[in-house]
């Protein structure tokens, strides 16, 4: 009988030292994000958190997770990898921020058939400039080999983020009256969303690659797919504390109509006005070029509001004025009418 050669975890795909060093080689960039909350340094099995020291006296947590989705596949494409780890953050960090809540700490979950360091260390600086930025904490994460889950050299990419607010500052909807006018804040692109069609579009349909020149968009196609979700919680926080904000939506995955209804209390819909912001030029890129209705575009990307602010009529102009000042690109787009939670775009 033939002896069996013994086997490793390495030579199974698993190789557990590269990871080890990786996770060594991280720990400095990690902690550059630690604020006086975190309790632990990375490696434990669950991350310590006090939030006693963040200065709450009645919080209620707010949490939230999400992807990158299928935008990590124009990243592989294009061999870029430093801002995906940003897009992460920057959703994470919008989808609680609406609510009111101050970001506490980020985790992140990374899979893929192995580790390569060079494309983890620059997601992870991702995730450090956008925690940073955002004064959370990136408590910790999974970095998880997994072969033959994932196409060669893919990956994903998962975050969960915990924030704070305390309990008579929480922002649901509730407050929102018939006759409030609706600010929405430019995007920058298609953020996190919709890359699914938009793929198809620019590499099924006209035939891209990601280093062709677009003289539409006045870039590469890479580049227009690749721009950084935009990051709103600082100019959320500072319009908390300037107006009565009633209503927050982030407009990520079904658009303005699958996000306004989120935070609509019952009897009121909304009306948008259609033309009322300039719209970034993918959009008609992908429109045009897909033989794409504009429902469907609608309903599938942000077509340039990345957030939505209801505010009362009467305080519509100052604050649309304190974003400006603030040098914010902000466009009052609609109102809330009588109705049963619809979307009426006009």
């Amino acid at each position: 009988m033939k002896k069996q050669k013994r086997l490793s975890y390495r030579d199974a795909g698993v190789d557990i030292a590269m990871s080890d060093s990786f996770q060594r080689e991280i720990v400095r960039n990690v902690r550059s994000t630690f604020t006086p909350g975190v309790l632990c340094d990375i490696g434990l099995f669950g991350g310590l958190f006090d939030i006693k020291k963040m200065g709450f006296r009645n919080p209620v947590l707010v949490a939230s997770v999400d992807g990158v989705g299928t935008k990590l596949k124009v990243a592989v494409m294009m061999n870029k990898h430093n801002t995906v780890g940003r897009d992460l953050v920057a959703h994470c960090v919008n989808d609680i921020a609406v609510q009111g809540a101050v970001p506490l700490f980020f985790m992140d979950y990374i899979g893929a058939t192995k580790v390569e360091p060079k494309i983890y260390r620059d997601i992870i600086k991702g995730f450090v400039f956008e925690c940073k930025k955002s004064g959370c904490a990136l408590l910790g994460g999974e970095t998880a080999q997994m072969p033959g889950m994932y196409p060669e050299g893919e990956y994903d990419l998962v975050g969960t983020i915990v924030g704070a607010v305390e309990r008579g500052k929480i922002i649901d909807g509730s407050k929102v009256r018939v006759g409030d006018t609706l600010i929405g804040l430019a995007s920058n692109g298609l953020h996190t969303n919709g890359y699914s069609l938009a793929r198809k579009v620019f590499f099924d349909v006209c035939g891209l690659n990601v280093h062709d020149w677009v003289d539409d968009l006045r870039a590469t196609a890479g580049a227009a797919l690749l721009k950084v979700h935009t990051n709103y919680a600082a100019i959320i926080q500072s319009l908390i504390k300037e107006f009565t904000i009633k209503a927050l939506a982030h407009i990520t995955g079904g658009g303005l109509p699958g996000n306004l209804c989120r935070v609509l209390p019952e009897g009121t819909a909304v009306e948008i006005e259609d033309g009322s912001w300039p719209e970034p030029k993918i959009f008609k890129f992908i429109a045009e070029r897909g033989g794409i209705e504009r429902p469907e575009m609608f309903r599938t990307f942000n077509m340039g509001i990345g957030l939505v602010a209801a505010v009362s009529s009467r305080r519509a102009d100052d604050v649309l004025r304190f974003l400006r000042a603030k040098k914010v690109k902000s466009y009052n787009i609609g109102r809330i009418v009588k109705g049963k939670k619809e979307i009426h775009i006009c």
